[in-house]
């Protein structure tokens, strides 16, 4: 019996309960904001469950799926960069890592490419329609607004990592 007369297996069961609750709601904001679902569940499995890396066989017993779910879902979050794919020296099958610690800003910063090719997107279509109007100044604002967001970007992730560090004093 634990000290609160109630069994260490029930606490243990309930603990994992909580802990695949989490999971599930955390999955559930990021569907919300377009990641497929079993890519959000995937993602939000590894981020609160803690271990540095995981194998495919890892994420299925873990989430309670088949394989194959899983196969497709860390397929999206490796081309999307939300999660890396790695071999391990003397090991079949692939891991699966975030990124790094700093995970957010990590995937932010990774982001910032993309941001360029709407930027070179933008100019080019302004480039093609030449002279003015309406609609190249909606091209001019998007084209600006990239710029303005990749700028930003990294200085919001320059003030991240300073905050951190002062929280980690």
């Amino acid at each position: 019996m634990a000290p609160d007369g109630s069994s260490g297996e029930s606490a243990e069961a309930e603990a994992d309960e909580r802990f695949m609750r989490a999971v599930e709601r955390l999955g559930q904001t990021l569907e919300g904001t377009g990641v497929p679902r079993m890519s959000a569940r995937v993602f939000a499995y590894v981020l609160a469950e803690g271990r540095d890396t995981y194998t495919a066989r890892d994420l299925a017993e873990g989430l309670q799926v088949s394989p194959a779910a899983i196969s497709g879902a860390v397929k999206f979050l490796v081309d999307t960069r939300l999660l890396l794919r790695e071999r391990a020296p003397g090991r079949r099958g692939d891991l699966f890592r975030i990124i790094d610690d700093d995970v957010w800003s990590t995937i932010l910063e990774a982001r910032i490419p993309l941001l360029g090719h709407y930027v070179r997107g933008a100019e080019e279509a302004i480039a093609i329609m030449g002279g003015d109007g309406p609609g190249v100044r909606r091209l001019e604002e998007t084209r600006d607004f990239f710029l303005f967001v990749q700028e930003d970007i990294a200085g919001t992730t320059d003030r991240w990592r300073r905050h951190r560090a002062d929280l980690d004093r």
